[in-house]
C-alpha cells in the first residue's frame, strides 16, 4: 500500500477516533463525581482527558508514516 492510501485512510480513522472519543470525554467530564470533586483533582482529570487521545492514535500514526517498500 502507498504511504498516500495510508495516509488517507488513516486520517479518516483519526477524525472518526476523535469525534468517538470527544463525545466520550464531554461526557466523563459532565459526570456528578468530577462537578463535586476538588479543583485540583478536576484539573488532573482534564489533563488526562486532554492527552489520552495521543496514545491510542500512535501506532496510527506510525503505520502511516512508514516508507513504501
Amino acid at each position: 500500500m502507498r504511504m498516500r492510501t495510508r495516509k488517507f485512510i488513516g486520517a479518516v480513522a483519526m477524525i472518526g477516533f476523535v469525534v468517538v472519543y470527544s463525545l466520550i470525554a464531554m461526557a466523563l467530564a459532565q459526570a456528578r463525581p468530577l462537578h463535586e470533586s476538588s479543583p485540583a483533582v478536576q484539573l488532573i482529570v482534564y489533563a488526562i482527558l486532554g492527552l489520552a487521545w495521543i496514545l491510542p492514535l500512535m501506532p496510527l500514526i506510525r503505520w502511516m508514516q512508514r516508507p513504501d517498500a
